[in-house]
């Protein structure tokens, strides 16, 4: 059995149920959890969160193998899967808790996200600048069980149906070759 070093990104790009089901299926990933980060209180529960008053993101943690795929990957699926142009708003979800947020877990990963965000706004990718916010990674908590592979669990409601089937349609559409078999 081969021993690799997994690397942790954590990353928030709106509901935690649409980028869980994006980064599952991407090979080299090995774990995606859902919950919260980025904010002001403790073991914060998802009525609160959801509230906007905590100041928590909706966030996933992805454990990766960066031998098969490389933070910048994951990044450039990250931007190409949710709208980094509106503040605190993904579709019909608005609130602070739905922003976009790439949260650091070491300086070469605060610099590839840098280097990441500058390079789509030289390329203008999109219409309007990119307002995901590069933070340093605070503590994460993992959402109640409920949340966890939601949408693999519950494809049949019209929340995946209409907001995370387009997205992991694009997912293969654009990343096809990052999929995993």
């Amino acid at each position: 059995m081969e021993n690799k070093e997994l690397e942790t990104a954590t990353l928030a790009g709106g509901c935690f149920w649409c980028t869980e089901a994006v980064f599952q299926r991407l090979n080299g990933v090995e774990k995606v959890v859902s919950g919260f980060t980025g904010g002001t209180i403790k073991n914060p529960a998802y009525r609160e969160i959801i509230t906007g008053r905590t100041g928590h993101a909706e966030a996933i943690e992805i454990s990766f193998d960066p031998g098969k795929i490389s933070f910048e990957e994951l990044l450039l699926v990250f931007f190409a899967t949710h709208n980094p142009t509106t503040l605190n708003r993904q579709q019909n979800d608005v609130g602070t808790q739905y922003r976009s947020a790439i949260f650091y877990n070491s300086e070469a990963q605060k610099e590839t996200a840098e280097k990441v965000i500058a390079n789509l706004e030289k390329e203008a990718v999109f219409d309007d600048p990119i307002v995901t916010e590069v933070t340093e990674a605070s503590p994460f908590y993992v959402a109640e069980q409920e949340h966890q592979d939601y949408y693999n669990q519950h494809r049949q409601q019209p929340y995946c149906q209409y907001i995370i089937d387009p997205k992991v349609t694009k997912l293969k559409e654009h990343f096809s070759g990052k999929l995993k078999k």
